[in-house]
């Protein structure tokens, strides 16, 4: 599935429904108190972006770019979440019938890991052939690699088994959901919190450490907070809160 505005495209990836353990054991390596493992299971299907939103793409909904690095194919950056929810508005407002969201932090997890349930979803250990992130800091004893010190074109580096890429590093992404605790039991569609002052961030960015970048490391931001480390990917579908 893919739509076209203003000839930019955005391609979508399909996620079955499905059960996977979300946050990480407790003996990963480098891993966050925060980050409880349970087990989640999404009963519906969704769509969720093969990248994050591109410059490109911002500037001919939003008219301006608010990025510090520029590049058509670089991701935009410097939005928060409010500035997301504001082009989301705007892009369903021309295209209603594609109900554009942010993905709630459980599928963008399941989507990261792609049936995996390594720290990576392709395994163990990573460097910046496969990620853009700060390599002078390994994660786990791995060995230095590259730093390239700002982003990189959504599609430079690694995809995944289900044709997501970059979800490791190049910027942070927003999720859908308010910053909460992990049940330790079972969960259903879990959508985080009712009320709350910040919004979830996953994946990591183009600076940075490598054990951030984990399939399971959780940040958290005000929703008015804005950087050059962050964007956003779309979803499409689900019910928000």
């Amino acid at each position: 599935m893919a739509f076209t505005y203003k000839d930019v495209r955005q391609a979508f990836r399909w996620c079955e429904p499905g059960t996977f353990l979300m946050g990480s054991p407790p003996d990963e390596p480098e891993r966050y108190d925060d980050e409880l493992q349970h087990q989640v299971t999404l009963t519906k299907g969704f769509w969720i972006a093969d990248t994050t939103v591109t410059q490109a793409l911002w500037e001919v909904m939003m008219g301006e770019n608010p990025s510090e690095f520029k590049g058509e194919e670089l991701p935009v950056d410097s939005v928060n979440w409010e500035d997301a929810q504001t082009f989301i508005t705007k892009m369903n407002g021309l295209k209603a019938e594609l109900k554009l969201c942010l993905p709630t932090e459980a599928q963008w997890e399941y989507a990261c890991r792609a049936e995996s349930a390594t720290p990576f979803c392709w395994g163990d250990q990573m460097d910046s052939t496969l990620v853009n992130f700060d390599g002078n800091y390994p994660y786990n004893n791995g060995s230095p690699s590259e730093y390239r010190e700002q982003t990189i074109e959504v599609k430079e580096l690694h995809c995944n088994d289900w044709g997501l890429y970059q979800m490791h590093g190049n910027v942070w992404e927003w999720c859908q959901d308010r910053f909460g605790d992990y049940p330790a039991e079972p969960v259903i569609d879990p959508q985080g919190l009712e009320s709350g002052d910040s919004r979830v961030l996953r994946g990591g960015s183009w600076s940075g450490y490598g054990g951030r970048w984990r399939s399971a490391r959780r940040d958290r931001h005000a929703p008015s907070g804005r950087d050059n480390l962050t964007g956003f990917r779309l979803a499409r579908g689900h019910e928000l809160r």
